[in-house]
């Protein structure tokens, strides 16, 4: 094993990921962010020796979504239809009126 890594760090190493503690993730925020932005690499977090948290790039969102309407779903509306007259008297049920 190589001097001063621990398994689990040396493991990080080979599976393109940066292992560091919280200490030095606060001194080194902007360098790890830009490690995971530019190399796609992953940035384990570790309290006292454990692995807590990890940094990696978000997936890439898909395109925006197509809002075209599709014509199978259109309605046409009868002829003379207005759908904001009201309603005449004999159009009401009787438990409506």
């Amino acid at each position: 094993m190589v001097a001063g890594l621990t398994r689990g760090a040396l493991l990080a190493n080979l599976a393109n990921m940066i292992t560091v503690n919280m200490h030095e993730a606060k001194t080194r925020l902007s360098e790890l962010v830009k490690a995971v932005e530019e190399r796609n690499e992953t940035v384990v977090l570790c309290r006292n020796g454990r692995e807590v948290a990890e940094i990696r790039r978000r997936p890439k969102r898909r395109a925006t979504r197509n809002l075209t309407p599709d014509l199978r779903f259109r309605v046409e509306l009868a002829s003379g239809y207005r759908p904001t007259e009201p309603l005449s008297d004999d159009e009401w049920s009787d438990t409506e009126r």
